[in-house]
């Protein structure tokens, strides 16, 4: 009898490229990925120290590239990297971003361009870039698959301060509806998960800036508590597996009920 686990959740055999997934949620999903059998290429704008490991997943278990998705000459190099690398590429994570928070008059032009072009232009243009290698790994019943990580930021009405980063991850949202609506009849779905609080740098350093920020956001959610890794490496493996196959231009909220409750 076959195993149901194998057969609806198992990445074996297949490759992946995780920007942003030496730390925080990209760490998460990147761990998730190699767990459940994904050769996985991380992206990151820092150098990931010998030996370090990454959610419990020896480091060495990864392929490491150290590009800035900032500018497009390292989108252009990561991506001539990644070429060289593999002949195909089964999945996309979108992950990596930048977030900045403040009231109107403090705004940067030069960090809200960054976000922009972090957060929204190198998703486009790494999805553009590596079409060749995602249409090389799509095959009937299972097609290749492009997550790209949003944020309730950009589905709540309320303000935190964070104006670019809400802002271009509602056009990350509005993105992946758009690439779904024109690459999922070629055999590539987009999806994209937007994640609510979970114990991340970015989150941390919110928490701190804010005293007892903590304990009232956590009061807020229904779940009463904050997301884990498993939250959203699951759901990374579920889009990414035959289990996810039917899904796409989806943009699922992953928060504990917070947003909808």
């Amino acid at each position: 009898m076959s195993n149901i686990l194998e057969d609806y959740f198992s990445l074996k055999g297949k490759t992946a490229l995780v920007t942003g997934g030496a730390k925080g949620l990209g760490a998460m999903i990147s761990a998730a990925l190699s767990r459940a059998g994904c050769k996985v290429i991380i992206v990151s704008s820092s150098e990931m120290p010998a030996g370090a490991a990454v959610h419990g997943v020896p480091g060495d278990s990864f392929t490491f590239l150290k590009y800035d998705l900032s500018q497009m000459s390292g989108v252009n190099a990561a991506v001539a990297e990644v070429k060289r690398l593999t002949p195909k590429l089964d999945i996309l994570i979108n992950n990596a971003g930048a977030f900045s928070a403040s009231d109107i008059p403090s705004v940067d032009s030069d960090q809200w361009d960054k976000q922009m072009a972090l957060n929204v232009r190198a998703p486009f243009f790494l999805v553009k870039e590596l079409l060749p290698l995602l249409n090389a790994a799509s095959r009937k019943g299972d097609p290749a698959r492009v997550v790209n990580i949003g944020s309730i930021a950009a589905l709540w009405p309320k303000s935190t301060g964070a104006y670019a980063y809400g802002a271009s991850k509602a056009a990350l949202h509005q993105l992946t509806r758009t690439l779904a609506s024109d690459l999922t009849a070629t055999g590539i779905n987009v999806s994209a998960i937007a994640p609510g609080f979970f114990p991340t740098d970015m989150t941390g350093g919110l928490f701190a800036a804010n005293p007892g920020s903590k304990e009232a956001t956590i009061g807020m959610i229904p779940a009463g508590r904050l997301g884990e890794p498993q939250d959203v490496g699951g759901l990374a493996i579920f889009l990414c597996s035959r289990a996810g196959a039917y899904v796409s231009g989806a943009v699922i909220p992953l928060e504990g009920g917070l947003w909808s409750a």
